[in-house]
């Protein structure tokens, strides 16, 4: 079993030392406005339930409608979707676009469901939630656990084409909404050599744990930019090459099978792609994979979080003192955040969205981010995070008070 998740808490105490925030604004944003638990209870047989907790948190929603995804897995807990929520809070104001933070959770193994099954406790969930969906109080998207088919199912319940974003473009989805969050990973990491490590991106060395749908997308656009990806992994272990791996033939047969699993090249564990030596190192998979049993061993010259919450609160303080620079999810990963804001704004008025729209709104929001992030950490000399959460709670504020809430 996975450790418990662990909360990365906003230090508000320490975020004064940098910018006002009135202690009503902080009451607000330490505190979700909402959170819903309910079970959902489908009849898939003669004498068979299937039951579920699911659980729904709208963190804050100051700058517009909890914006946040569904993610389906059997060890999800009210405490990570709570987590989840308040970090697309943050993320959402850094990246300027307007939502607020939202998430959902429902703990089922997604592997262990039919298509039938599956589409069924979405149907259910809609049910459940149809009336802050039809409102535009809450606009879910894809996550761990589901995905554009399973927003496609949500679409057809409520026929409001912003109700959910993330659905296949052909039903009014967005074109590279599928590759945004991968996308937008590769691009900070190349921001990462040239404007924190001063390397060029030709040739640099990278590792890439987590191989779904983030990872495998990263990957592919840092091969064709030119780095070399040495190692990538996914939850049956990984592969790895000094001269740098050929991505699009792992990608193709991950398409194939399934996973790496039997893929060709030299195995490598989860564990030891996290202690290789490289330029940068992105975990893309799941939470607490840097800890404080591994972040004083660790080899990279910086970190960019594609996974949210990867890193915990003690490694992060290990990898501080260590002088390791790290990228926070909230930034590194915010690309699909973005393009969802550009399917939702696609839906509300009618318009149509080319894919190179797609990733320049996606590199043109991140790059504003990384600037004012490198530029709040030279000024203050604070840690990358902390100027990532300084720039996001000037906004939260300001937010705040445009709508008379302090």
């Amino acid at each position: 079993m996975r450790k418990e998740y662990q909360l990365s808490s906003i230090d508000f105490d320490a975020l004064r030392c940098y910018t006002e925030i009135p202690p009503a604004a902080e009451a607000l944003l330490d505190h979700p406005e909402r959170e819903v638990s309910f079970d959902l209870n489908l009849k898939i047989g003669p004498n068979t339930i299937l039951q579920a907790n699911a659980y729904v948190v709208y963190a804050n929603t100051v700058r517009g409608p909890a914006k946040g995804g569904i993610r389906m897995a059997a060890d999800v807990t009210l405490a990570e979707t709570r987590d989840l929520a308040e970090r697309m809070v943050w993320k959402t104001a850094l990246a300027r676009i307007p939502f607020g933070g939202g998430k959902s959770g429902i703990a089922l193994d997604p592997h262990t469901l039919s298509r039938f099954e599956k589409t069924a406790v979405l149907k259910e969930w809609v049910h459940m939630m149809q009336l802050d969906l039809r409102h535009g109080m809450y606009v879910p998207a894809p996550d761990m656990g589901t995905n554009a088919t399973d927003m496609a199912v949500i679409f057809g319940e409520l026929h409001l084409p912003e109700c959910v974003t993330g659905k296949p473009p052909r039903i009014g989805g967005l074109p590279g909404r599928l590759e945004a969050t991968g996308r937008g990973v590769s691009f900070c990491i190349q921001q990462t050599l040239a404007e924190i490590l001063h390397l060029p991106v030709t040739g640099s060395r990278i590792a890439i744990q987590g191989f779904g749908n983030v990872g495998s997308y990263a990957a592919r656009y840092l091969h064709a930019a030119g780095c070399r990806v040495i190692a990538v992994s996914d939850v049956t272990g990984g592969r790895y090459q000094p001269e740098g791996l050929d991505i699009p033939t792992l990608a193709a047969y991950v398409a194939t099978n399934g996973s790496l699993e039997g893929a060709p090249g030299r195995v490598i564990s989860n564990e030891e792609l996290l202690l290789l030596e490289v330029d940068v190192l992105a975990p893309c998979a799941r939470e607490n994979q840097l800890t404080e049993e591994n972040a004083s061993v660790i080899k990279a010259h910086a970190i960019v979080e594609g996974a949210n919450g990867p890193t915990t609160p003690d490694a992060d303080a290990i990898l501080l003192r260590r002088h390791i620079p790290l990228v926070p999810d909230f930034l590194a990963n915010a690309g699909g955040v973005i393009a969802s804001y550009v399917e939702w704004r696609q839906a509300k008025s009618g318009a149509m969205t080319e894919i190179q729209e797609t990733f320049s709104i996606i590199e043109n929001r991140l790059a504003l981010g990384m600037q004012e992030m490198l530029s709040l950490s030279e000024r203050h000399h604070i840690p990358l995070r902390m100027a990532c959460q300084v720039a996001a709670a000037k906004e939260l504020v300001a937010s705040l008070r445009d709508r008379d809430w302090i």
